[in-house]
Parts: structure tokens; C-alpha cells; sequence
């Protein structure tokens, strides 16, 4: 039998005070029946991040860590995201652990798969996904256009885990060099398959959001998405080439239509067709300028080399720690 396991458990949170305590009486059960099974050792720990919260998110955290040593506390100076709240969480604690796990604080994700994760980390394993079976939970909405991201991205040649979203176990050796990775916009679902090393996945049914909302709303999931496919594919600029390509041969069958139109004198009746190719190519310029303008975006921000997070306090055991920013 293996020896057990040092774990971290990262929790990325943005005001979640509804369901803090719930998750964390929960994650403390778990994490005594895996030390009564001497899968982990006793002193792994939970890490609740808080992401910047405006409600009393921060205050519970605080009071979870003075009960109970198991429970650990970063709080971020400011509102970094919740990419980037899960990156520093899994870069402050990748010293500390042999493994970490990132998993939202909702309660969606089955916490029951933690323990395989850790069985297939211990088997040698250095990434575990989380995948869930099906998409039940979700509305008819987000399940199609879940699908159709997946897809799009596997289309463009992105690795990207089908039915994977931030539940995952990283070894410490993958979160060294994930560590690596110096980018600003940061895609974890992307990144993350191409560390490289041993994987395996742990499949889950997914539950209903014990409370609270949601912190995903439409115009964040499009958001996402498309920093998912700007940050880790040129297809959209090469397909520009293309539409543009496409656009400038209509354009020339549309001049000749007018020219012979003007010739055997029925120049009114192209009017619609050259209103329509002047429409068309006007779209066509602007969706190409707006697409180029988001990939020199990211350029711009990664040129900045600003810091991705700062947290303001990490609470671990009773030790507290300021000021730590990050370096990457």
C-alpha cells in the first residue's frame, strides 16, 4: 500500500457565503475518512481563495481557519478572476503538498471523486481530471453550447479534456511546471493538457449549486470561451484569410455584374446587389479588424508582464503570511 498523501484541496471563492459553510463541513468529513483510510496524511489541507469577495466570504474563511488547522485561507488583494484565483491558489500551496486538487466551492463537482483522483495519483498518475458523465443539470441552452465549444476548440487543434472544467488533481511536479507558463490570459482547461506527463480521469455526476448563484452568467461563459480559443488558436486569423479571400471574389463577380448590367442598360435592377456586396465586405472588414484587434489585446497585456494575482494574506496552520504576489 502507498504512503499516504500529502493533499491540498484549493477552493477558489467569490462571495459565496451562502454555501462556505456547507462545503467546508463537508470537505472535513472527507478529509477524515481519507486519513482513517490512510490515504492522506494528517496534515493536508483545505485552502478556501478568496477572490476579491464583497460579502462576508473572507470573515468565514478567517473564522473555518482559528476551529480548524485543516482549513488554510488566501485572501487576493483584489479581483483577479476565478483562472486566476485558481492559479494562485495552486501556485501558494504547490511547496507545501505532494498534490493538489482545484475544485470550485458550489458543491456541483462530486467531492467523492477526490479520494480516486488520489488512489490514481498514488498509482502514478501526475494529472487527474474530473469529468462528469453527462450534462443533466444543465439547461437545454448551456448543454448545446457547452458541446459546441468543445467541439469548435477540438476543431481548431486545441487538447482540451471533453466534459473537464477546473476539478482536476496537479502533482507537485505538474504544478512545478505549470509554474513555467508565463502567460496573463490564462485558460487552464487549455493549458493544463499541455504540461504533458502521466493522466488519467475520474468520471462524476455532476449536482445542483447547493446555493447562491452562479458565477457564470451568459456573458462570462462567452467571455471564457472566447479567451479559451483567442489564447490557444491562430485558426480565427487563418479563416479571416480565408472569408477574406472569399469576399474578394464576390466583389469581382459582383463588378462585373454591374459593369454588364450598365452596359445592356438594366443598371437599376443591381442596385440591391451592389448595396448587398458593399454590406458584406463592410462586415467582413470590420469582424476581421475586431478579431485582430482582440489577439493584439492579448499581446498588449502579455507585453505589460503586470502580476496575474497579489494576495493580501495566506493563512496555513495558524501561520499567516502578507504580501505575496506573483512572479511568473
Amino acid at each position: 500500500m502507498s504512503n499516504p498523501t500529502k493533499l491540498y484541496v484549493v477552493v477558489p471563492c467569490y462571495n459565496e457565503e451562502e454555501v462556505l459553510n456547507e462545503t467546508s463541513s463537508q470537505m472535513l468529513a472527507l478529509f477524515g475518512d481519507m486519513q482513517a483510510d490512510s490515504l492522506i496524511t494528517e496534515d493536508s489541507r483545505i485552502i478556501f481563495v478568496d477572490d476579491g469577495s464583497k460579502d462576508k466570504t473572507w470573515e468565514i474563511i478567517d473564522s473555518l481557519t482559528k476551529k480548524d488547522p485543516t482549513f488554510g485561507g488566501i485572501k487576493l488583494a483584489h479581483n483577479a478572476g476565478h483562472q486566476n484565483a485558481v492559479f494562485a491558489g495552486l501556485m501558494t500551496v504547490k511547496d507545501d503538498c505532494d498534490c493538489a486538487v482545484s475544485i470550485d466551492a458550489d458543491l456541483q463537482d462530486d467531492i467523492l471523486a477526490i479520494p480516486k483522483m488520489v488512489e490514481k495519483y498514488q498509482s502514478g498518475c501526475e494529472v487527474v481530471y474530473g469529468v462528469r458523465n453527462k450534462r443533466d443539470t444543465d439547461t437545454f441552452f448551456k448543454r448545446t453550447t457547452a458541446v459546441a465549444f468543445y467541439k469548435l476548440m477540438e476543431l481548431m487543434g486545441v487538447k482540451i479534456v471533453f466534459n473537464h472544467a477546473d476539478f482536476r488533481l496537479m502533482s507537485r511536479r505538474a504544478l512545478e511546471a505549470l509554474a513555467n507558463y508565463p502567460e496573463r490570459n490564462m485558460f487552464l482547461r487549455g493549458m493544463v493538457p499541455t504540461v504533458g506527463f502521466k493522466s488519467d480521469c475520474v468520471y462524476y455526476d455532476r449536482h445542483e449549486r447547493f446555493a447562491g448563484e452562479s458565477k457564470y452568467p451568459l456573458k462570462k461563459m462567452l467571455s471564457f470561451a472566447f479567451d479559451g480559443i483567442t489564447s490557444f488558436s491562430i485558426s480565427p486569423i487563418r479563416a479571416i484569410t480565408v472569408l477574406g479571400t472569399i469576399a474578394c471574389i464576390i466583389a469581382v463577380i459582383m463588378a462585373i455584374y454591374t459593369i454588364v448590367s450598365k452596359i445592356i442598360g438594366h443598371a437599376d435592377a443591381g442596385w440591391a446587389s451592389v448595396m448587398l456586396s458593399l454590406w458584406f465586405i463592410g462586415g467582413v472588414q470590420l469582424l476581421s479588424i475586431g478579431l485582430i484587434g482582440e489577439y493584439i489585446g492579448k499581446m498588449y497585456k502579455e507585453v505589460k508582464r503586470r502580476p496575474r494575482f497579489i494576495i493580501e494574506a495566506y493563512i496555513n496552520g495558524g501561520e499567516k503570511r502578507e504580501n505575496i504576489s506573483d512572479k511568473g
